[in-house]
């Protein structure tokens, strides 16, 4: 467990979409829709780009980040093929 790297859901989704330059559209709190290509984030804003023009996002004013079209973020069965190995050293803990 020490050695794996813990990610949370937002950077991971956030890092698949910017690199693979998935078109998205962003959803504001105000009911704004904005549509775009991320080319960076940090823990607080994003930076969307589109036609030449890019905009800066404060992320507490995201509710939705919506991808063009499906992304998968992890192997399933990669996480299938772990769970026993995982549960076997969560039972060995105790």
């Amino acid at each position: 467990m020490a050695n794996e790297k813990s990610q949370n859901v937002q950077d991971v989704f956030l890092n698949h979409v910017r690199k693979q330059k998935t078109p998205v559209t962003v959803f504001l709190v105000n009911g704004v829709k904005l549509q775009g290509i991320i080319t960076w984030f940090d823990n607080f804003s994003v930076l969307l780009r589109r036609d030449g023009h890019t905009q800066l996002v404060y992320k507490h004013a995201i509710s939705t980040v919506m991808p063009g079209s499906p992304i998968q973020l992890f192997d399933a069965t990669k996480a299938e093929a772990a769970a026993p190995a995982r549960e076997a050293a969560a039972a060995g803990d105790g």
